[in-house]
């Protein structure tokens, strides 16, 4: 048994369905692990939710050695676990990059989304991502850092081997005034230059089509390489970040983008509207 990756984020993901696996096939409950293991019921919760930022290896090793885990197996979970403790770059940015969000998108083989108010991150401009942020704080090395992170981000599409990435923008988050006229044209004109790249796609959603699927808001599927990881809705509220896992939710969120993306403009289409909106400004 390999585990492959990149994003310890994505790693520690995999270690807990691994963990959460073989306990459900030993036959134990997370009170008889606890008790076992002399372990708090919440440290053997959090290692199977994946939210132990960094893993110890003896608790790994101990579980391991309840659920009567042998080699390879076992070393190759060790392994995992061990590389589950690495950081990611976005450690540097505590405070600014909060959740698991930017870990699993590291990762990510492909990237749907659906965004109905602004540009999405990944195809900011670094003056549209400030003009947004100045909206709720007024620190500039606080928004300068902030900036630098979103850009950070968009590394991953430049990177060898990127994710496949598509984007359907409604069509208000293109026409809403931010930043100056030079910004707003600096930031279609990003939009218009990812057209030449195979792994990109652009498409807007006209106001003339009228209600559709996505009016209930943002959303984006994260695809990862390895069959083992699950593929993750992820939804950004004001208070809190959701992620879908569930086979339900994801079939309901992949057909709303396959309707979105069906009445959307084509790509071609799309890169016309944006060249004519800069004309229009």
């Amino acid at each position: 048994m390999t585990f492959s990756g990149r994003s310890p984020t994505v790693r520690r993901r995999r270690l807990a369905a691994e963990l959460r696996r073989l306990r459900e096939a030993a036959g134990l409950t997370m009170e008889e692990v606890a008790q076992s293991l002399d372990m708090s019921r919440a440290t053997i919760s959090r290692l199977e939710a994946g939210k132990t930022a960094r893993p110890r290896p003896r608790d790994i090793r101990d579980m391991l050695s309840l659920y009567k885990v042998a080699d390879p197996e076992r070393e190759a979970l060790m392994d995992l676990a061990r590389s589950a403790r690495e950081r990611g770059w976005w450690e540097q940015y505590r405070g600014v990059l909060t959740g698991s969000y930017v870990g699993l998108e590291a990762e990510a083989s492909s990237i749907d989304t659906f965004e109905p108010l602004v540009i999405p991150g990944l195809l900011q401009t670094s003056a549209y991502t400030a003009e947004l942020i100045r909206t709720s704080m007024a620190d500039p090395a606080e928004i300068d850092k902030r900036v630098e992170a979103r850009m950070r981000r968009q590394e991953i599409l430049r990177r060898p081997n990127p994710p496949r990435y598509r984007a359907v923008i409604d069509e208000a988050a293109l026409l809403r005034p931010v930043g100056d006229t030079d910004v707003r044209r600096e930031q279609l004109r990003k939009l218009i230059d990812t057209h030449p790249l195979e792994h990109v796609t652009v498409q807007v959603m006209p106001l003339s089509a009228g209600p559709h699927v996505g009016m209930s808001g943002q959303f984006v599927i994260l695809g990862f390489p390895d069959p083992t990881d699950q593929n993750v809705v992820y939804i950004e509220t004001p208070t809190d970040n959701l992620y879908l896992e569930e086979p339900q939710h994801l079939e309901r969120y992949n057909l709303m983008m396959q309707r979105l993306v069906a009445d959307a403009l084509g790509a071609d289409a799309s890169i016309a509207y944006l060249s004519a909106l800069i004309d229009r400004l």
